[in-house]
């Protein structure tokens, strides 16, 4: 059973932008903090950014921060990664993630569904 499902992945080039998109089918997570992780050839997933319940409170990673802001909208089920300025180490498979336990999330939260995925590549 498929909970989330990522898109909006790409080839770009250093500098340029992405827009990463999250869709839930056939279930709501207008209750459940959420969050993007990326995953880098050779590197474990790592934290990227989080947002609560209802959009109010965002908390990002260091490495993204002033240049990636996660949003939602509930009524369409979506939750968005804008990726401005990217850089070749932002190079990874970016994962989204729920917590369904806690409508604030944290970069420690027990995300417990997950999609499959969108790779995201910057040229240099």
């Amino acid at each position: 059973q498929v909970h989330l499902v990522e898109s909006g992945g790409g080839l770009v080039q250093a500098g340029g932008s992405l827009r990463l998109f999250c869709a839930a089918p056939g279930r709501t997570f207008s209750s459940s903090a959420m969050g993007w992780f990326g995953q880098a050839p050779g590197k474990e997933r790592e934290f990227v950014a989080t947002i609560c319940w209802s959009g109010g409170s965002t908390y990002y990673a260091d490495s993204v921060k002033g240049r990636f802001t996660i949003s939602r909208d509930n009524a369409k089920n979506t939750v968005y990664l804008q990726m401005n300025s990217l850089k070749p180490e932002d190079t990874a498979v970016y994962y989204c993630a729920a917590d369904s336990t806690n409508p604030y999330g944290s970069r420690y939260s027990p995300y417990n569904y997950w999609g499959q995925g969108t790779q995201v590549t910057v040229s240099s």
